[in-house]
């Protein structure tokens, strides 16, 4: 009887119920720590902003002072970001600039747009409302208060945020180390000449980029020969100082698909067969260490360049996150935009259609789905994500999935 297919749900979900995130962690400094994960919460060290300040150029004044909607003050000082101004007193302003310390006394600023300076007065146009235009010391971020949680993939905004409470250096989870390599004898490398019935290894390349993408530090194994003690060999070898093993082709069942055997035979490996397309192969198990050192993951990609490269997305990707130390959700935003083409015949799999974003906000569909079509991939801003069975009318609401949700 044969076994049904695993839905891309079902199969993700196997996947990040077998993993675990690494253990090791290490000290950065925070001008080093983009991409990494944080190993522990990080709390703020200070108030911020610290003290009451102002967020625009122009007068400090007593409310109580401007109520009537028009008052002249005499400007008692100047206060510039960095400097500490004096104690207001009532019936004066200060000439206050954006970020600089709100003077004791003051309890609104106008903005120098409603005032008119003439000599060392200044005529507020305005009648201010207590507060207004002060950022408050704390208003941010409170000090003891946890701003990034264990597990946050950090960016260019929580690094931002870490430097504004004066954290210099962050616990972050070690680099995952991935190991890669490519199996079949008719792969070259471009600039190579290009024998008969030979093709340019193109998923090298996709597969390196990518794997930079996420931070990982990777070992290339290059082009494996087509044998089962080559596979095996390479295998043993990834194992040793890994955490991941990915290969792209050989997971088939034909004769000359090696990898299938070797990883069984080196460890345990499960063949799904996923309603999924471009993929349907995907390869997940272990690798066992000399001695028994504990194992390395394995996943076994298709060969097809999109397939490959879409299984990756799917796959791959929150895989990683996951090993990485990554708790918050790991799959991608989805967005219903429209459809400006359609699809009669669907699949009776789960179809992930590259497509791009048009002038009028829709989406438009590359002519050739095929799994070889690596150009659709270029041309392409993301990928309609289609249920089986579910046929496209011009101007239905589908689910888009842009690249950028997907390749950091």
């Amino acid at each position: 009887m044969k076994t049904p297919m695993l839905s891309v749900r079902e199969a993700l979900g196997r996947l990040l119920d077998a993993v675990r995130a690494v253990e090791d962690s290490e000290i950065v400094p925070t001008l080093e720590a983009n991409g990494r994960v944080l190993a522990e919460d990080q709390r703020a060290t200070i108030d911020v902003p610290s003290a009451d300040n102002t967020q625009m150029d122009g007068y400090a004044v007593r409310a109580s002072d401007c109520a009537g909607g028009s008052a002249t003050l005499r400007v008692a000082q100047r206060i510039a970001a960095g400097s500490v101004g004096v104690p207001l007193e009532a019936g004066t302003a200060a000439r206050i600039f954006t970020g600089a310390l709100i003077p004791p006394g003051a309890d609104a600023v106008v903005m120098q747009e409603q005032c008119e300076a003439v000599g060392d007065s200044v005529t507020v146009r305005h009648a201010p409302r207590p507060g207004e235009w002060i950022r408050r010391s704390g208003e941010d971020v409170a000090a003891g208060a946890v701003i990034l949680p264990a597990g946050t993939r950090l960016r260019s905004q929580e690094l931002g945020l870490a430097a504004s409470t004066g954290l210099a250096r962050l616990p972050v989870r070690r680099r995952v180390r991935v190991a890669v390599f490519f199996t079949g004898d008719e792969l070259a490398m471009p600039g190579e000449p290009l024998r008969p019935g030979a093709i340019y290894n193109s998923n090298r390349f996709t597969l390196r980029g990518l794997l930079e993408n996420f931070g990982c530090e990777f070992t290339d194994f290059g082009i494996v020969p087509d044998s089962l003690e080559a596979t095996r060999a390479t295998l043993r070898q990834a194992a040793l100082d890994h955490d991941l093993i990915i290969t792209s082709g050989g997971v088939s069942v034909g004769e000359e698909d090696h990898v299938k055997p070797a990883v069984e035979a080196e460890g345990r490996l499960d063949l799904w067969q996923i309603a999924v397309k471009p993929g349907k192969p995907l390869a997940f198990g272990a690798v066992g260490r000399a001695e028994g050192a504990g194992c390395a993951h394995f996943i076994g990609l298709p060969g097809n360049p999109v397939s490959s490269f879409i299984t990756f997305l799917l796959f791959v990707r929150p895989f990683l996150l996951r090993l990485q130390g990554v708790t918050g959700p790991v799959e991608p935003a989805g967005y219903m935009l429209r459809a400006d083409f359609a699809l009669p015949r669907p699949d009776r799999r789960n179809e992930f259609l590259r497509v791009r974003m048009n002038a009028a906000g829709g989406l438009d569909l590359f002519p050739n789905q095929g799994s070889g079509v690596l150009t659709s991939t270029v041309w392409g801003d993301g990928l309609v994500d289609n249920p089986p069975g579910q046929a496209i009318a011009e101007g239905d609401l589908v689910r888009f999935i842009p690249f950028a949700e997907l390749q950091h």
